[in-house]
């Protein structure tokens, strides 16, 4: 009997043990079937983002990207559309739809090469332009068309959102006074080495600028020498148009020394953008491509190269253009993109900017103009020279009042003067990390 109990209780053990196995394994299949959905579900979420980003991307590729009349590969592996005038991006504005194309300004400013150099071209038609962009080695658009610089998929990417492709980061405008603080633009993390004149009405600035190719230490840091032109009360409503040369991987994807304009009138909140990256700049040259490189550039102790710029304020329309070196009037800015500079500019600043994002929490290695400081001199330093600007009479005349600005003179500095052939110059830059500037 003693033996019969015992079986019968070691039988009742495993059919208990079994039924206790049996419930955690339904219990598992459950649990398993029920996440299965959620994964499924989370997979789908992730992918349906991705997606919907990529369709974001690929539609504001196509409102960029406009239909060619002519492709042109450059050397450098940017790609040149030769795009109809009248189908370029600013056209998509909706202030511009109606929109007559001023095929050239009414007025230069008195003191501008233009008109004379035009004449020395028309009698030179026969020889051969010098190289001014890279992209030029393989092509020209022809008449009726311009260059724009075909933005890719991995350009777009780059930047922090599909909406703020090809714009600054918004300016957090410092509090001080004016006097202790002239670049009230400045944002944290950015140096300049600047030179500027405040307290008039300005029409316009011109300069002749030294290029070069600075070296960036991060991705997402930049290297510029511009002139700006500056109207309101450096708020939120700060107007700004920009011209120079930049150095900026995370715009174009490389290190080449690259022209650009920039346009905002809202401390770059939502309006604005370089080059043709948005609505509004109206370009009418076929020769010069916004955003294409340089070629060449300066070397230490080498030849030494360098770009003109003038930007103006048409007094009959209104409208702001730009003009590159004596031949190439590029384009211009509608003056209704504009609040404080449909009527003048208050401040002019010409010099170098740079990012510094202090990545590994010391000073960027990111080289300002030709990454010396100014005291080296000529073949070694970067220089600005015949400075001026276009005053009241349309007339351009040398700056009165200059003032220069830097934050860290001993990781970039600013030295100016005047001479016969140079005018009012200055020297600017500096390598940024070094002994004195940790």
């Amino acid at each position: 009997m003693m033996a019969a109990h015992l079986l019968r209780r070691s039988w009742g053990s495993t059919i208990s043990l079994l039924i206790v196995i049996f419930l955690l394994s339904c219990s598992s299949q459950m649990t398993s079937a029920a996440a299965a959905p959620a994964s499924r579900k989370s997979s789908s979420s992730s992918m349906s983002m991705s997606q919907h980003k990529m369709l974001d991307v690929h539609q504001h590729l196509k409102r960029l990207n406009k239909p060619p009349l002519k492709t042109i590969k450059s050397p450098d592996g940017d790609i040149i559309d030769c795009v109809h005038i009248a189908h370029q991006p600013a056209f998509d504005h909706p202030l511009l739809k109606n929109h007559t194309i001023q095929t050239r300004p009414n007025f230069h400013p008195e003191g501008t090469k233009f008109e004379e150099s035009k004449r020395v071209s028309a009698q030179k038609a026969t020889s051969s332009k010098p190289i001014t962009q890279l992209w030029h080695l393989k092509g020209r658009c022809p008449e009726g068309t311009i260059p724009i610089r075909r933005t890719k998929k991995d350009d777009v990417l780059r930047a922090s959102s599909v909406e703020r492709f090809g714009k600054k980061k918004p300016a957090k405008i410092p509090h001080q006074p004016r006097s202790a603080q002239p670049d009230l633009i400045t944002q944290t993390g950015h140096q300049h080495a600047i030179v500027y004149v405040e307290g008039d009405k300005y029409y316009g600035a011109k300069a002749t600028i030294n290029v070069w190719e600075p070296k960036t230490q991060q991705p997402n840091e930049f290297s510029l020498s511009q002139i700006w032109i500056l109207g309101g009360t450096f708020g939120q409503d700060l107007n700004s148009i920009e011209a120079g040369w930049q150095v900026s991987p995370d715009l174009y994807g490389d290190n080449r020394t690259r022209l650009f304009t920039y346009w905002t009138s809202d401390a770059y909140q939502a309006t604005g953008c370089y080059n043709l990256l948005c609505t509004g700049f109206i370009q009418i040259n076929n020769e010069i491509a916004m955003g294409a490189s340089i070629f060449p550039v300066s070397g230490y102790r080498g030849s030494q190269y360098d770009i003109s710029l003038l930007v103006w304020k048409d007094p009959k329309e209104g409208n702001w253009w730009i003009q590159f070196g004596n031949d190439y009037v590029l384009g211009y800015w509608p003056g209704f993109l504009f609040s404080y500079l449909t009527d003048s500019a208050t401040m002019i600043e010409w010099g170098g900017e740079i990012v510094n994002s202090e990545s590994d929490e010391q000073h960027t290695t990111t080289e300002m103009g030709s990454g010396h400081f100014p005291e080296e001199g000529f073949g070694k330093a970067g220089y600005f020279r015949n400075i001026q600007i276009v005053d009241g009479s349309n007339s351009l005349r040398d700056p009165k009042g200059l003032g220069t600005f830097t934050e860290q003179s001993s990781c970039y500095d600013v030295q100016n003067g005047r001479s016969g052939d140079w005018g009012t110059y200055f020297f600017y830059g500096g390598p940024g990390r070094n002994p004195n500037c940790p």
